[in-house]
């Protein structure tokens, strides 16, 4: 879909948007349908190597937005040009860039066109200090271009601040938002249809897990905890959904302990809100309290409803509280991960009271409105 794009216009307060290697993504569907209803002047840019989904459904619903072709670092000098150019014309007082390549390319880009507000999000916590160290200058680099640094939750204000000696000024918590419409929308026949997609109806119990195959999610420790689950309910089924990523093979040679009856992997499901109605026990397991960012299943699995077994990393350690809203267990421990599964499957009366009250929580705390009423306020500062 092309889309001709009318640069004329030199109204005060425009606030430029730049996303890099996004397809699809719920959370900033609703970011800016939100934003909209403020009626400020918006521009989205998009650096992809082909033109994402995302930026249709955005145009489609009356959203301005820019294509700029990108396939990696050949494209950088070519993409920081164009950048440049449109931030002179347009002149924004603000620019607000979301992941690695569009901070990298973007922040610079607007510094040098005279841009005073340069705004990035911080997506990732850690992950760059443990696993790649060689890419933290890189991050350095981008927080040097920023003038303000929104963190997604306290984890990586502290990992910026502490780690990466960014003055505590000028980062601010930001927490994701959520439009929990959609899983308020969920129907029984839903449910259903996704049960004989997967082959789930009369199977229980069905332990949840949405997680890509990375070391730090702790995959590991919840298959050999599912095993000792079988020996007692040997017609349980694991879902590992998002079912890819670079610590495959580890776990690959971690399911073929299972029954391939036993488990489904799913690479990807849209339908993310009915996708947590088919279990009956939610595991995430993070292998420490620092390596995700956010984790945003946190959230998700609660406003489902399902009862849930945590570690705390990310957001969780700003909210979940144990036997409150969840069971906590210690990182990387399947055998407490096992007793947690089977004191929800054995207790179902109090684990539907702990699912109540997370729900009545994450409704409160992480409503998409919040988030844009605090992103609003802080660039203002």
């Amino acid at each position: 879909m092309k889309m001709e794009i009318d640069y004329s216009s030199k109204e005060n307060g425009l606030w430029i948007y730049v996303i890099s290697l996004v397809e699809s993504s719920l959370p900033m569907e609703w970011f800016f349908r939100e934003l909209k209803k403020h009626n400020h002047q918006v521009l989205i840019v998009f650096l992809n190597p082909k033109q994402p989904y995302l930026m249709e459904v955005l145009v489609k619903n009356g959203y301005r937005c820019l294509f700029l072709p990108y396939n990696g670092k050949k494209d950088l000098f070519f993409v920081f040009w164009k950048l440049f150019k449109l931030f002179r014309q347009e002149n924004p007082s603000i620019v607000h860039a979301h992941l690695f390549d569009a901070c990298l390319i973007a922040l610079p880009a607007a510094a040098f066109a005279s841009v005073k507000k340069r705004v990035h999000t911080r997506h990732h916590a850690s992950h760059h200090h443990f696993y790649f160290p060689h890419a933290v200058k890189y991050d350095k680099f981008i927080n040097f271009w920023s003038t303000n640094i929104f963190a997604i939750s306290q984890n990586v204000k502290d990992i910026l601040v502490g780690k990466e000696g960014v003055l505590e000024s000028k980062v601010s918590v930001v927490h994701h938002g959520f439009d929990f419409a959609n899983f308020k929308a969920v129907t029984d026949a839903g449910i259903k249809d996704l049960k004989i997609k997967y082959n789930l109806q009369d199977k229980f119990p069905v332990i949840g897990v949405v997680s890509r195959y990375t070391h730090w999610k702790g995959i590991q420790f919840i298959i050999p905890a599912f095993e000792k689950v079988l020996s007692r309910f040997p017609n349980a089924v694991l879902v590992l959904a998002n079912a890819k990523g670079d610590y495959v093979d580890e776990i690959k040679s971690l399911l073929v302990n299972l029954p391939a009856q036993n488990y489904r992997e799913i690479v990807f499901e849209k339908d993310s809100a009915t996708l947590y109605k088919l279990f009956n026990v939610f595991v995430h397991v993070p292998i420490d309290n620092h390596s995700e960012a956010f984790g945003q299943v946190y959230v998700e699995a609660m406003v489902a409803g399902i009862p849930c077994v945590y570690t705390i990393s990310g957001i969780a350690n700003e909210f979940v509280k144990h036997r409150d809203n969840a069971l906590v267990v210690d990182y990387m421990n399947a055998e407490q991960i096992y007793d947690a599964v089977m004191e929800i499957l054995s207790s179902p009366l109090e684990a539907g009271k702990r699912a109540e009250n997370a729900y009545e929580q994450v409704l409160e705390i992480f409503d998409v409105t919040g988030m844009i009423n605090e992103t609003i306020r802080n660039y203002g500062k």
